[in-house]
């Protein structure tokens, strides 16, 4: 196990698309698995049947909440009778599913990892075939190719793919894995400079680009962008990590209600801070380039574009020329959120979209490019997308130096 990598959090993990036999099998009361023989390489040879305490998992991307459901897997070798009573050599692995929600909702094209984590339980995640989530999955793993029958396993995880950072982190935590990422040496600091309490993100996020003070733009915006909003995370971790703690430390006393609100706020602070904090480091990127924007303001329907280029003075002339007009939607994760940005800023015919969320599906990106919505990312993150969509990405250097010769 290395620590920082995804053997931390898996000692093994096998892939493989579902065909249409053995999605009727997930889906009827039959729930064996022949041909499983990748799987030998993390669940090995037992002697007798093994039964892994197992989390399934259905993921789509219509839901923001995946179908979880708690049970098991077991794991035997079929042959094994024969072999003892009649001499037969041969072995045949199996892997039994018992019915359960996750198990009825799988379809053929869909992906299904079986995972291994370290305390001797199994992941089993069936994800929709081509959405958004099975692609972050297959990147989030390391792999590509799923065109053979059987399992694609990979052991040991340690590889430069295996390292955890931002977008692998957000994948993590989607299924369920809470992976910590804190700073301590930070932390006296941090409690110090806020008094012991939250501050507002606009403040945290500034203090967040301080602690990096050899991070210069003019070296490289994207770089400079996931920097920022990197550090800012693990800096907000560490705060969120000791107030929790003594916040949970004073107990609830039975205030179910009270707990349940508790985990709630902490869950909307960190969905709400994210966006935030990209905004507000976007904001700094744009001012120290000299370009000229409004952030959020309120256009049609009262809607509110986070970016407005170059002002919405300028938006609200109707003699200003709508195609140098340029608006930009901010969206740390946008699943199908994105169909938010069309509907705003009327004016502007082609939209912007920045978002950090990794491996969105092609079927997706199509159809922003059908609608009309740029897509624009981090360079770091462009690897993950298909050679043709690569084609299409935007980098933040390129989106600033496209709106910098729009500006007047």
């Amino acid at each position: 196990m290395k620590k920082g990598y995804l053997s931390q959090y898996f000692e093994g993990v096998a892939v493989k698309n579902l065909s249409a036999v053995e999605a009727d099998v997930l889906t009827s009361n039959q729930h064996e698995f022949n041909g499983v023989e990748g799987l030998r390489n993390i669940l090995g040879e037992p002697e007798g049947k093994v039964r892994y305490p197992a989390t399934f998992m259905y993921l789509t991307d219509h839901d923001d909440e995946p179908i979880i459901e708690d049970g098991f897997l077991t794991w035997y070798d079929a042959r094994q009778k024969a072999r003892i009573e009649r001499g037969i050599m041969r072995y045949e692995y199996r892997l039994y599913f018992p019915t359960n929600q996750v198990s009825q909702c799988a379809n053929a094209g869909d992906i299904l990892v079986i995972a291994k984590r370290p305390d001797d339980t199994l992941l089993a995640i069936v994800a929709e075939a081509e959405t958004t989530i099975a692609r972050q999955i297959l990147w989030l793993f390391g792999f590509s190719d799923l065109s053979h029958p059987g399992f694609s396993v990979r052991e040991e995880l340690e590889t430069e793919q295996d390292r955890i950072e931002f977008a692998s982190r957000f994948i993590l935590e989607s299924i369920g894995i809470a992976v910590q990422v804190t700073e301590e040496t930070w932390l006296d600091k941090i409690l110090e400079k806020f008094n012991g309490t939250f501050p507002t993100t606009r403040e945290f996020s500034s203090f967040a680009r301080s602690t990096l003070p050899d991070v210069n733009p003019q070296d490289g915006q994207d770089i400079a962008l996931m920097a920022w909003m990197e550090r800012e995370e693990i800096l907000f971790r560490t705060l969120e990590k000791h107030l929790i703690g003594e916040r949970l430390s004073q107990g609830f006393d039975g205030d179910v209600d009270g707990f349940i609100s508790f985990s709630l706020s902490v869950q909307n602070r960190r969905k709400s801070r994210a966006g935030l904090a990209l905004e507000n480091h976007l904001e700094i990127l744009f001012k120290e380039s000299g370009i000229r924007y409004t952030r959020t303001p309120k256009t049609e329907n009262k809607s509110k574009p986070d970016f407005i280029f170059p002002g919405i003075e300028e938006y609200r002339t109707p003699e200003y020329d709508s195609l140098l007009l340029t608006m930009l939607g901010v969206k740390s994760s946008c699943k199908d959120r994105w169909r938010q940005v069309l509907a705003e800023a009327g004016r502007i015919e082609k939209k912007h979209l920045l978002t950090l969320e990794a491996a969105i599906s092609k079927n997706q990106t199509d159809e922003m490019q059908a609608k009309n919505l740029q897509l624009v990312l981090p360079e770091q993150l462009h690897n993950t997308y298909s050679e043709v969509q690569r084609s299409w990405l935007m980098n933040v250097t390129q989106f600033t130096e496209f709106v910098r010769q729009r500006q007047p």
